[in-house]
């Protein structure tokens, strides 16, 4: 591994949730049409530019398929002895989500790993601008008062990759598509226990 990547050093560690630590049983496409939002358009994004009163009840709609599909989610392969490994080395964990909090605490109970999250490094699309925005990243590294070379963000779509390219942090892609992100991506895995051996 490059020097400037040795994650056996790196005491800041950021990860998405959906699709990196657990199984999600998101359906993206099926909540597009739901919404009547266009195929691959960000759901986010799209809602903020509709007017309130055609956006509310959407967001409303929006609110209860997430917590049906977090109901459905479980923890992802080999992510339970990468969070005991870096947790027992002293780590900072910290989630950056597009979620709102209440999946993101519903996710994590179910999951079994909500102690390894303090609750102010739980962050969701209401407390700061979302990914791929840096803004989440670069609230914790004021919260941790440390620089962006000493943290990763570890994630499984373009967005996570591309906060952490603007940020300056380190970043891991957890390849679940079978697509390349090389411009944004640092070190690519497949599974997270290829994470836990490069510790």
């Amino acid at each position: 591994m490059p020097q400037q990547y040795r994650l056996d050093k790196t005491r800041h560690w950021i990860f998405d949730m959906d699709g990196t630590l657990t199984e999600s049983a998101h359906d993206f496409e099926f909540i597009r049409q739901e919404l009547s939002i266009a195929s691959q358009t960000p759901i986010l994004e799209a809602l903020h530019a509709m007017p309130p009163e055609q956006s509310e009840p959407l967001w409303q709609k929006l609110n209860q398929m997430e917590e049906h599909f977090a109901e459905q989610s479980s923890l992802k392969h080999g992510a339970a002895e990468l969070l005991e490994k870096l947790q027992a080395r002293g780590v900072e964990l910290a989630i950056l989500t597009r979620n709102t909090m209440p999946m993101v605490e519903k996710t994590l109970t179910a999951c079994g790993i909500d102690h390894f999250f303090p609750i102010h490094h739980r962050l969701d699309r209401d407390s700061c601008t979302p990914k791929p925005s840096p803004d989440g990243i670069n609230h914790l590294l004021e919260l941790w008062r440390v620089d962006a070379i000493d943290t990763v963000m570890v994630g499984d779509y373009l967005y996570d990759l591309q906060a952490g390219r603007s940020a300056g942090v380190t970043t891991i892609h957890v390849d679940t598509r079978g697509i390349d992100w090389p411009e944004f991506t640092d070190i690519k895995v497949i599974h997270l226990t290829e994470i836990v051996a490069l510790l």
